[in-house]
């Protein structure tokens, strides 16, 4: 069996690695390896999800980062903080009610009141918090090194890998570059934002592209969890010896040919806002950056088969690295001849009308 995966993120050389004992498989990445969505993403990896399908896909994603010794492990902390807005206490709420629910589905989660988070985690304030719930079998990892190594370890078992070398599905399912077109007995196209693109010949998939944005501080000797603030609606983390800081949605789609790279000044600015509400202080700005996430009608990837022989893996929400080893797993099974459609990519006609709901929210846990 010959297999094309179009696609050079870490959803895209996993399934390569993981189809490669089983195939011959050739991949196809328009720039490099890395150097799309998944260079760009934050790295946050945890089980906190309150849907049994959700939790089990991200317990078994850490269970491999972890085997490609790929893994920080570092508590990821969600919390809500005591605004006197209707919003913030429902969000609090929400936040005990999924702790509750999470711990019966088998995630390792602790709920906290403020005080207990601060002497848990000295370096936070929470002074406000209402209340928290810690992942503690969470961690970070490398985007860009992680997907790199894979990639070597599939070229290792025999995977092609032709960078600088944009590709497209035709409608008959083979592959079409400036050197032609060539016929493989499947095709799986995890393209990330360009997806869409890609396989419109085959058939329209309902995929929008939107704006996110992060910063790096300078170095810092502070010991932190993984920090999502529902007040705020910002995420942190320890990264390259100082903190990263993201968010910076802009839920209108774009390009993914055309789009903005580099971070706005008002998030940069607002950057600076969320390290002295989380932290206390501030530290100078590194380097910061923007990048692409995809979103669906329902919140959902699209994963599985388009159409006979044709397959997608899109629509991450914001989540796609910390899910890419499991869903690459299951796909590669799926491409090999085993039944599995937890994201069916044909749920949707391709032309649905919907508003861009960014992926990091309290409610989506």
């Amino acid at each position: 069996m010959h297999v094309a995966v179009v696609g050079g993120g870490a959803v895209g050389v996993t399934l390569a690695h993981d189809l490669a004992p089983d195939a011959t498989v050739t991949l196809y990445e328009a720039d490099s390896v890395a150097s799309g969505a998944t260079g760009r993403a934050a790295g946050l990896c945890y089980d906190a999800f309150s849907d049994r399908r959700d939790a089990r896909i991200a317990r078994r994603a850490l269970v491999r980062f972890r085997e490609a010794d790929a893994l920080t492990d570092c508590p990821y902390v969600w919390l809500a903080r005591d605004t006197g807005e209707d919003r913030d206490a429902r969000c609090a709420s929400e936040i005990r009610e999924q702790a509750a629910l999470m711990r019966e589905r088998g995630v390792d989660v602790t709920t906290l009141d403020g005080a207990e988070l601060g002497e848990r985690f000295p370096a936070l304030v929470t002074d406000d918090v209402a209340v928290a719930a810690v992942a503690e079998s969470a961690g970070h990892v490398d985007p860009g090194r992680y997907t790199t190594e894979t990639a070597d370890r599939a070229r290792e078992r025999g995977v092609e890998i032709r960078e600088n070398t944009p590709a497209e599905v035709t409608a008959e399912g083979d592959i079409a570059t400036d050197d032609g077109i060539a016929g493989y007995d499947a095709v799986v196209v995890a393209a990330g934002a360009h997806t869409r693109a890609v396989v419109s010949d085959v058939a329209p998939i309902p995929v929008k592209p939107y704006r996110v944005q992060a910063l790096v501080t300078d170095p810092v000797e502070r010991e932190l969890p993984m920090l999502f603030d529902a007040s705020g609606g910002y995420y942190l983390r320890s990264r390259e010896g100082g903190i990263l800081v993201g968010d910076g949605t802009l839920p209108e789609e774009q390009d993914p040919d055309d789009w903005t790279r580099e971070a706005d000044d008002w998030f940069r600015a607002d950057a600076t806002g969320y390290q002295e509400r989380a932290l206390g202080e501030s530290w100078p700005e590194a380097r910061s950056w923007a990048g692409l996430c995809t979103a669906t009608p329902d919140g959902d990837p699209l994963v599985g088969e388009l159409q006979s022989g044709v397959y997608v893996a899109t629509g991450w929400q914001g989540h796609g690295f910390m899910r890419a080893p499991a869903i690459a797993g299951r796909l590669a099974e799926q491409v090999l001849g085993e039944e599995w459609s937890a994201f069916d990519p044909t749920r949707f006609g391709g032309d649905e009308s919907f508003e861009i709901v960014e992926g990091m929210d309290v409610e989506r846990r």
